[in-house]
């Protein structure tokens, strides 16, 4: 007897249907968590055949198909759930990656819910539309197929979760001095424009970096969703989390290959620049950083998005995140200190300079030089705006520009399209004669850059 099983898996960041087909011959079974198992040959087919299939999930629906197989499961009910879960020697079931991704494809089939482990309950509950039923073991499932078992879904408050206040180890009052470079990532943080930072060790740049999250906006329901989903898949949500509530801050090492940060692999899995989606992709000592990899940010800068082409498969990424770089001057780095000396020659500055490529930085429109602090600013006590105080700013500037855009799928200054900024920041007499004695001295703006220019001011 042929009995068929929907389940799911994750190509991408998107879930799609797989039927799980399972055909027993007829003899005596073998013990399985309890239940017979056909001796002779069983025949499983996944489909559809011409997507790579990979992991754990497709544990619990086959079970499921041999014991419907042999008439321990009723098939009346098995087309109205979809079913995903790892199943241990024991029988337990275990947690699968991909979970909230393979609950909206529940939703989006019009089926009645969907059956998973209790670990990845929370997440599948985010959907609304359907029922999320947790197990625990291939008891529970058997007995839920055959009525012979009443599990209530899981249900989760949205609105509580979205509603609690976030609570950060760190504050940007405690940083001493630096108004300039703190200045600098508040209207980086207001138009959520990419940020690098130049100055010596110990100047607080990491310092800096680190307290950026604590002044951007809350994420909205659909920001978290987004990020949600690529955290299920990459396995980095954490056990019976639901949703993340922090935008996400990702700080890879200088060593992270060029699939690391973009995503990558067999069946591609997301990167760090995707992983950092709608929060902070912080690059510390950046010219350290293979130059192959630093050249693979340019397009997803440019588009919001990585596209990564296999033989089986394309995927399609997001990846929309603010990029905060830092690095020093040279590299002993004390070539713009005033308090130390330089002792690295002109051809090692700009070797080291000149591993970051121009494309690259033409993509970062705010460089700022991040001095040394002195000493009595280091002792002083600090005077600066906490990060709520700043937050509330930044969050009034971010709605003036979502009520700006209007329904357009621009979010912030960032992210204007060259009609915008002539529609929404059109230039004066002096401010062209500026950008020309500015281009005619400098020689240091491209077309690009001179767009992103006018684009700078709120």
């Amino acid at each position: 007897m042929i009995v068929r099983v929907i389940s799911s898996a994750v190509l991408g960041i998107e879930s799609y249907p797989v039927d799980v087909e399972v055909d027993t011959s007829s003899g005596p079974a073998i013990k399985n968590s309890g239940y017979s198992f056909p001796k002779n040959r069983v025949t499983i087919n996944l489909a559809p055949a011409d997507i790579r299939k990979e992991g754990t999930s497709f544990d619990l629906p086959i079970a499921v198909g041999i014991l419907s197989a042999e008439g321990i499961i009723e098939k009346k009910k098995l087309q109205d759930y979809m079913v995903i879960g790892e199943l241990s020697l024991d029988g337990r079931i275990k947690g699968v990656h991909g979970a909230l991704s393979a609950a909206f494809q529940t939703e989006k089939m019009g089926m009645k819910g969907i059956v998973l482990p209790r670990e990845n309950a929370a997440e599948a509950a985010m959907v609304e539309g359907i029922d999320v039923i947790a197990v625990d073991c291939l008891h529970h499932v058997v007995e839920l197929f055959n009525d012979e078992r009443e599990i209530q879904p899981v249900k989760i408050d949205i609105s509580e979760l979205f509603s609690r206040g976030l609570a950060y180890d760190c504050d940007f009052s405690e940083v001493s001095g630096q108004d300039q470079a703190k200045r600098a990532l508040v209207v980086a943080a207001a138009g959520g424009h990419n940020i690098i930072m130049i100055g010596p060790p110990g100047s607080g740049k990491t310092m800096l970096a680190r307290r950026l999250l604590t002044i951007l906006p809350d994420l909205s329901f659909r920001e978290a969703i987004e990020s949600t989903k690529i955290f299920s898949v990459a396995g980095l949500l954490k056990k019976n989390e639901a949703v993340l509530a922090t935008r996400p801050f990702r700080a890879p090492h200088h060593s992270i290959s060029d699939a690391g940060l973009v995503g990558g692999g067999q069946n591609p899995k997301p990167g760090e620049i995707s992983l950092a989606h709608n929060g902070v992709l912080f690059l510390d000592e950046l010219p350290e950083f293979r130059r192959n990899a630093l050249e693979t940010l340019r397009q997803p800068l440019e588009d919001g998005f990585v596209t990564i082409a296999r033989v089986s498969a394309t995927v399609t990424f997001p990846a929309k995140f603010m990029l905060v770089a830092a690095m020093n001057p040279c590299p002993c780095g004390y070539f713009t200190d005033s308090q130390r000396t330089c002792t690295c020659t002109a051809q090692q500055i700009r070797q080291y300079r000149s591993k970051i490529s121009g494309p690259l930085l033409d993509r970062i429109d705010i460089h700022i030089e991040v001095p040394s602090v002195r000493y009595r600013d280091l002792t002083a006590k600090s005077t600066g705006e906490s990060s709520n105080d700043i937050k509330k700013h930044v969050s009034r500037a971010r709605n003036i520009q979502k009520e700006r855009f209007g329904n357009s799928r621009v979010n912030c200054n960032a992210q204007m399209t060259n009609r915008q900024i002539k529609e929404f920041c059109p230039l004066d007499k002096d401010s062209h004669r500026l950008i020309e004695m500015a281009i005619d001295k400098l020689q240091a703006f491209l077309t690009r850059g001179w767009i992103k220019w006018k684009n700078l001011e709120p």
